[in-house]
């Protein structure tokens, strides 16, 4: 679960970030978070992953406390919340199967682990053939795919995807939130930072809008036009 509460965000230059936000998602929601550049959105992604601390307000991921979390919890907590890049981020000098290997080595995972977790994750992304390419011989939803991979590999609780969709055409976008769909239904909570109007309407889903460091809507529906046409 992931809850914040009264939380307000400013940066050591004197932005206001976050304006006291009170938000609970509960395990094995679908998320879309929307909002004009400069809402907040960036701010949340990195209070989700202890990034950063909340000025004020506390902020509850998975069962840890981001403000009281020692530094040999961070990694545990961390454990449990894959991210999604925009730009992917994969090694280019590494292949498919080394760069999510990469990954579960950094956090102690033995050799039997990831010959077991690799391909299966791999396949559940629908690339059980490119393991041993490298991601410049990947088209670009190819390499969105592994970043998804990667970030499935330690079997995290929590999926946020921050613009997932933000180098890819219309068509691969679409399959690509279909695969998070998919991912959710498995029992992953999932987080779409996303801009993508026309996407967040074809998926009856809740939304939450920000704009100027406050929610203006959180609502079962559509984003038109900065406001959320839907279920309440």
């Amino acid at each position: 679960m992931i809850r914040l509460k009264d939380v307000e965000m400013e940066y050591d230059n004197g932005t206001q970030a976050i304006r006291g936000i009170t938000l609970t998602i509960e395990d094995g929601e679908f998320i879309f978070l929307v909002g004009p550049s400069g809402a907040g959105k960036s701010t949340i992604i990195k209070l989700l992953t202890g990034e950063v601390e909340p000025t004020r307000g506390r902020v509850m991921i998975n069962g840890f406390s981001v403000s009281n979390i020692t530094d040999k919890q961070l990694p545990m907590m961390r454990r449990t919340v894959g991210v999604i890049f925009q730009d992917f981020r994969l090694i280019e000098k590494k292949t498919v199967y080394d760069n999510l290997a990469f990954v579960m080595r950094a956090v102690g995972m033995g050799e039997k682990e990831l010959r077991k977790r690799i391909p299966y994750v791999l396949k559940l992304v629908g690339l059980d053939e490119k393991a041993s390419h490298f991601p410049t011989e990947l088209s670009g939803g190819e390499q969105q795919r592994v970043a998804i991979a990667r970030a499935l590999v330690n079997n995290p609780t929590t999926i946020i995807a921050d613009e997932p969709t933000g180098n890819l055409d219309p068509d691969r976008s679409l399959e690509l939130m279909r695969l998070l769909v998919k991912i959710n239904t498995l029992g992953t909570t999932v987080v779409v930072v996303t801009h993508e109007k026309d996407l967040v309407d074809r998926f009856e889903k809740r939304v939450i809008t920000i704009d100027g460091g406050r929610i203006i809507n959180d609502s079962v529906g559509r984003y038109v036009g900065g406001h959320i046409h839907g279920k309440a």
